[in-house]
């Protein structure tokens, strides 16, 4: 300033006049070397940087990069040259060091806050974020940040210590609970949710209060994000995953079965005992062939021992068909190759009704996948509503209007007409 105002001075200016421009040419030699010094770190400090991080192998250096961490890091440099210069006015130095400190307060927090977004994508890469997901605590980290950041400006502009206002936010604390509500709960839920390893990403999650039912794709402080089998999106608040039940199907997935529980129901008026001619058709059918030879050797070793009366087919020991053809499905699924067999696997039955004698299968199939899931769910049943009659068996089923008509058509065919009776 002191050579700007001599050189001036040799030109036989006034006083005022050399004053203002000093003062001008002053600022316009700081806002060029503040423009060339970010040029400079900008084109070749940070080109520099990038091309020797992008030529390392750890993917983390260039999601920084990608982040604008270095960046925003950048606009620090014109900051300092002003916050240094201020000097140079006297009148106005402790406006400018504080307007330029402000401003560094904010890029350096903007800065913080792209490196911990870098540092949730860094951490995404690993299989762990799966399982310990940590979006939640670092929104917690930004939310204490952008407090800080708040304070420290406002320190700075009104030229206060901060510990001075951070005094005076006593008062505030139960304002700022009612306003941190949802976070504060939401902060609660996450270390319980990963520190009890409840709910991860990828997880198929179905809660019905929400109407949840798919997989987790997101987990922040304050919601779970679930993305429904109908591509719906439902966000779930984090607290409700601990005050409310849920249910989670990984150990199914993880398990490699999922649960096949069906009945069929069977009409009890086709339930009968198995005729010679009956067990000889079971003996052509390759599952039973073996059950058959052993059960009916037991049967009547059993009957000659007690000296069972084989006149009436009440007395003793007797295969029927139903027992037959729950022994043929319990063999069938033992050789089906989408059945898991390390699994619990059983037919059995369960109590009659209005609607028949429910036969129920209880397998675990070895695809956890929806669609092979229900494919071989399918395939089962289709084989089993097939082969029933062939064992003497009817599945129930309510009569339907085709039911009536052909009743209805059964009964005009029987009925005698007029002329018949007359003749009779």
């Amino acid at each position: 300033m002191d050579f700007i105002r001599n050189h001036l001075q040799g030109y036989g200016m006034s006083d005022l006049m050399v004053a203002y421009l000093s003062n001008i040419i002053m600022v316009l030699f700081i806002a060029a070397v503040s423009v060339i010094a970010n040029l400079i770190t900008k084109k070749i400090v940070l080109n520099v940087i990038a091309r020797i991080v992008r030529r390392e192998r750890h993917k983390w250096g260039v999601i920084v990069l990608e982040k604008n961490v270095l960046h925003k890091l950048s606009h620090l440099v014109p900051a300092v040259i002003i916050y240094f210069s201020a000097w140079s006015f006297p009148a106005y130095q402790i406006l400018i060091e504080r307007l330029a400190a402000v401003y560094m307060i904010v890029v350096t927090i903007m800065a913080l806050n792209a490196l911990l977004n870098a540092f949730d994508e860094i951490y995404r890469s690993f299989e762990v974020s799966k399982i310990r997901p940590i979006r939640g605590y670092i929104q917690v980290i930004k939310i204490v940040l952008f407090i800080i950041g708040g304070i420290l400006i406002v320190a700075g502009l009104i030229g206060q210590n901060p510990l001075i206002i951070l005094s005076g936010l006593g008062a505030l604390s139960a304002v700022l609970m009612l306003v941190f509500k949802d976070s504060i709960l939401g902060l609660v839920a996450g270390v319980q949710l990963s520190s009890n390893d409840m709910v991860r990403v990828g997880d198929w999650i179905e809660m019905p209060n929400y109407n949840a039912d798919g997989d987790v794709i997101d987990i922040t402080l304050n919601t779970v994000k679930v993305m429904n089998f109908d591509k719906t999106i439902t966000m779930i608040p984090s607290y409700a995953l601990i005050s409310d039940s849920f249910r989670n199907w990984r150990s199914m997935q993880m398990s490699g079965g999922r649960r096949i529980k069906r009945s069929i129901q069977i009409d009890t008026s086709s339930i009968s005992f198995c005729t010679e001619q009956m067990i000889g058709e079971f003996q052509k059918i390759h599952y039973l062939s073996d059950y058959l030879a052993t059960r009916t050797n037991e049967i009547e070793e059993y009957n000659r021992k007690h000296q069972i009366n084989r006149e009436s087919r009440v007395n003793g020991r007797q295969l029927t068909n139903v027992g037959v053809f729950r022994e043929y499905i319990t063999q069938y699924l033992r050789h089906h190759p989408g059945i898991h067999q390390q699994m619990t696997l059983m037919v059995r039955q369960l109590a009659p009704g209005d609607n028949g004698l429910p036969l129920e299968i209880y397998a675990f199939s070895s695809d956890t996948a929806w669609s092979v899931y229900e494919t071989v769910q399918a395939d089962i049943f289709d084989h089993i509503f097939a082969v029933a009659p062939m064992f003497g068996l009817r599945i129930f089923q309510n009569p339907t209007g085709h039911d009536i008509v052909r009743v209805n058509e059964n009964g005009k065919a029987a009925k005698p007409t007029d002329f018949d009776s007359e003749a009779g």
